[in-house]
């Protein structure tokens, strides 16, 4: 029942953003509201925590602004495009699933097992190319491939972390770069070349500073038999290319000619993809069992992602105009006048500590992309942009308490700080140094 309650405020927002009707508008934040109540009995207990604190919090800051109801509605209506997608997004792995891509990545990784550098590269770029779309489920999927191999817990937790943030700079269908550059007003179009670039670098970096830690740490991964990639297996690998590459490409073409939302945009691809592949002959009984799981697992699994984000969104718009936002604003508008460095600095700074503290980044980066104004800093909007998203990346991968850390800690064996600052610290290190850096070029 609760999913289908999920689905239908997710369906009625993406109706409201088109037909903009009032009180479609008030149904749909009470949907959120039942949504977040009812997800709270069977979230993680920290989740569940922290939910109630940053949701509490942001009530309590928006009826002392004395906005009231309207307030707290406006701050969980402007948190719903998110919701919608980290719902509907999942539903893209079922054609995935379907077409048998997910086997073709496991014998490429199964065939690079007797070489370690060569497997971190295909574990990275494997995460590189499905965590666009699959977001977290990419990490679980390569980890089930990999269980059997037993790797170092370091190797883990270097690889995951390292693959998946590279996704957090650039892609369409998460949160993080929906969020920034729906609060900044930055066209989508006018980003993606910039965020691919540091994706890329952090990738470089990545897969180089594993090479110089394996020197010092030799380790042979041992397999038992040889996988030979055959044809088929190659020409399934170059069609989930193909795949990724025409979804990206489709939000792209999709904004230009229309010019809505990107996460509307992904809402909707998400679901029209695989009615088009229910719909293909023969596919739709083969389908349906992957869609019953979808409605009976994933959405009711999402009890975490409900209660963290659109907690924080709440907190993140009740933030905004209070005194504390202002004064950060002021002292962050002072630095930039200084030093673009010592505004980034700064900036990385909040963030870390306040995500290390257990704030979601959804709440603290939000905060700033609807407080900060590009003008006033003297710099461009997709300069913010790119150094909000580069805090979101390193929090995620550095905090214990962000949800990558704590699945690649469990997987992994090890605690989330060894997870994040021992074992990534270096790299997100040197990714944020190349990164405040080119941004400063282009600011």
């Amino acid at each position: 029942m609760r999913s289908y309650l999920i689905l239908a405020m997710c369906g009625l927002y993406l109706i409201q953003y088109f037909v903009e009707l009032t009180w479609l508008r008030y149904v749909v934040v009470a949907l959120a509201l039942i949504a977040f109540v009812g997800s709270a009995p069977k979230a993680d207990p920290l989740p569940r925590l922290l939910g109630f604190f940053m949701m509490g919090l942001g009530i309590v800051l928006e009826m002392g602004k004395g906005t009231g109801v309207e307030g707290i509605s406006d701050g969980l209506f402007l948190i719903l495009p998110l919701l919608c997608l980290i719902t509907l997004a999942p539903l893209l792995s079922i054609p995935l699933r379907f077409g048998g891509y997910f086997e073709a990545v496991a014998l490429l990784l199964k065939k690079l097992m007797q070489q370690p550098k060569k497997l971190y590269a295909g574990i990275t770029g494997t995460l590189f190319l499905l965590s666009p779309v699959l977001n977290l489920g990419s990490v679980r999927i390569i980890n089930e491939f990999l269980d059997e191999l037993k790797l170092p817990s370091m190797m883990s937790a270097k690889s995951y972390l390292v693959g998946f943030t590279t996704a957090i700079f650039w892609s369409p269908y998460f949160a993080s770069v929906s969020l920034v550059l729906h609060y900044l007003h930055v066209p989508f179009t006018q980003y993606i070349g910039y965020g691919m670039v540091l994706s890329f670098l952090s990738l470089l970096i990545g897969n180089v500073l594993f090479a110089l830690w394996q020197k010092r740490n030799p380790m042979v991964v041992e397999s038992t038999q040889s996988h030979l990639l055959d044809n088929k297996i190659r020409n399934q690998l170059i069609r989930l290319v193909f795949f990724v590459v025409l979804l990206m490409g489709s939000c792209l073409l999709i904004e230009l000619a229309t010019h809505w939302s990107m996460i509307v945009i992904v809402c909707l691809i998400s679901v029209l993809v695989p009615a088009a592949f229910a719909v293909l002959p023969r596919n739709w009984e083969k389908m349906r069992p992957l869609l019953i799981d979808y409605r009976d697992r994933t959405v009711p699994l999402m009890n975490n992602e409900m209660m963290l984000f659109m907690s924080a969104g709440m907190l993140a718009f009740a933030i905004k105009g209070t005194a504390l936002a202002e004064g950060v604003n002021s002292v962050l508008t002072g630095f930039a006048k200084e030093s673009f460095f010592l505004f980034a600095l700064a900036v990385i700074a909040i963030v870390l500590v306040l995500t290390y503290m257990g704030i979601h980044q959804i709440a603290v980066v939000g905060a700033l992309a609807m407080q900060l104004q590009p003008a006033e800093l003297g710099i461009t909007s997709i300069s913010l942009a790119l150094l909000l998203l580069l805090t979101w990346a390193m929090s995620t991968a550095l905090s214990p308490f962000s949800g990558l850390n704590l699945m690649v800690s469990r997987f992994a064996g090890i605690s989330g700080v060894q997870v994040g600052l021992r074992a990534n610290g270096m790299h997100m290190s040197l990714v944020a140094i190349v990164g405040v850096t080119i941004i400063s070029f282009i600011s």
